[in-house]
């Protein structure tokens, strides 16, 4: 009998969910992003669950706009969280098992500061850091560092290349065992396994080495979110785990065979990158219970916040009725690419501007809605088909959708043997099933001493 493949699976953290009107409902704390025990129960609630990880995908800006006018203070969507680099460390003293990762952007950035920041997260939660890798891509965040414009798109990743380059090469300045502390000795550190890194790039000089040692990981897990050709690349070379955003199984399927045909080039084994798509589950005990539930979300929807959603490829509709026809684009849009595929949909659907404005409310990865066995299903079928190896869940809501999640879905694919009913590890590398990592100078060590 073939053995079931058990699913990995992370919580995003995000604000107070990813749906438009999440900061509305009655169950959801709405000044909850700038309160720690916020983070503190949705963080105990996944570990509860078994999750891997939970996930900060973390902005330096606010990024929405305020178009149409009005929409923004009416959003409650990325505008104020706490930074997660303090708050992670905070999180760290209150659970145990759980992988800690979160965004930092190789933009807006230095490498050795980023190195020293996750070197110490890992070090503070006993082996639980993750490095989510981003160039960052907005305007908003650029003001925010000095530019007026973001850096142009081959630049970015460039500069990101080379800054993954840095960071893995100073969190392999020390050998496991370089630090001795041999007092007997007066030795401290054993001078021939601590090295200087010592690069000199386009983008970087950075000699090196880190001060920060000892990683219970060896380093931290690298995680990558990006679809584009670069994107894909970095992954393939570096990334342990990939955040992906397809939302239709074919897709899936083909971003899952690329990107993993891609890790022998770079000497790797298929398994050893997790590719977990986002994924937006709204469950009860049964689908009306569950539609209900997401029919709530959508009735609190303000009609502004919902305008925001089409204002780039479709412009101002507010002057238009609600629940009128959606008109016929006029003028150049911001983004070509998306009004031909909205359009198809609301000729498809028959649509007026609320109901197309509503369907495109939600975040964060395709959205399933039902009962535990309707969730399940679509997980496994994804993961038997060669589409994903586990998923990085998306809430609609916070605190409610993660513990939904583990009072449902959790049970459910427990029972079907498909997820963990313990944790397998002390660390996140060991949990997500990855290999141990091997410091570059020791395995160039090692191989010297064999061939002599």
């Amino acid at each position: 009998m073939t053995t079931k493949r058990h699913m990995k699976l992370g919580m995003s953290m995000r604000g107070l969910g990813y749906h438009a009107a999440a900061w509305r409902h009655p169950d959801v704390p709405a000044d909850g992003t700038l309160r720690f025990d916020h983070y503190v129960r949705n963080a105990q609630c996944a570990e509860r669950g078994l999750f891997d990880m939970i996930f900060f995908a973390d902005g330096i800006g606010i990024r929405e706009k305020d178009e149409p006018r009005g929409s923004l203070a009416r959003s409650g969507y990325e505008l104020v969280e706490m930074e997660p680099m303090t708050l992670l460390p905070a999180l760290a003293a209150v659970t145990k098992h759980i992988g800690l990762v979160t965004t930092a952007s190789t933009t807006y950035n230095e490498p050795f500061h980023i190195a020293r920041k996750f070197a110490t997260l890992d070090l503070i939660s006993g082996g639980r850091a993750g490095w989510n890798i981003v160039t960052s891509w907005s305007d908003a965040e650029a003001r925010n560092f000095n530019r007026a414009k973001h850096l142009d798109y081959d630049t970015r990743y460039e500069r990101a290349a080379e800054f993954v380059e840095v960071v893995t090469g100073l969190w392999d300045s020390w050998e496991p065992d370089a630090l001795i502390y041999d007092r007997a000795s007066s030795l401290f550190y054993d001078e021939a396994k601590m090295h200087v890194l010592d690069h000199r790039g386009k983008h970087f000089q950075v000699r090196g080495p880190l001060n920060v040692a000892g990683m219970p990981q060896g380093r931290p897990i690298l995680v990558q979110a990006g679809a584009s050709e670069q994107g894909r690349d970095i992954a393939a070379r570096n990334a342990d785990v990939i955040y992906a955003a397809q939302d239709n199984i074919a897709a899936a399927r083909a971003y899952y065979s690329d990107v993993k045909g891609r890790l022998a080039r770079h000497g790797r084994d298929w398994d050893d990158l997790k590719i977990m798509p986002a994924l937006r589950p709204i469950v009860a005990r049964t689908r009306a219970e569950a539609q209900a539930k997401f029919d709530e979300l959508q009735a609190m929807v303000d009609p502004l916040v919902a305008l925001a959603r089409v204002y780039n490829e479709l412009g101002d509709l507010s002057g238009y009725p609600i629940d009128g026809p959606v008109p016929e684009p006029q003028g150049e849009a911001q983004v070509r690419s998306g009004v031909a595929r909205i359009m198809a949909r609301v000729r498809s659907n028959n649509w007026t501007i609320r109901e197309l404005c509503l369907s495109l409310v939600g975040a964060g990865g395709f959205c399933l809605i039902g009962t535990a066995a309707d969730i399940a299903d679509v997980m496994e079928e994804w993961i038997d088909t060669g589409a994903a190896d586990g998923f990085n869940i998306t809430p609609t809501h916070l605190p409610p959708g993660c513990e939904d999640f583990i009072e449902f879905v959790t049970p459910e694919l427990q029972r079907r043997g498909r997820f963990r009913n313990s944790y397998e590890g002390t660390t996140l590398r060991e949990n997500l099933g990855l290999k141990p990592h091997v410091n570059r100078h020791a395995a160039a060590r090692a191989e010297r001493s064999a061939a002599e």
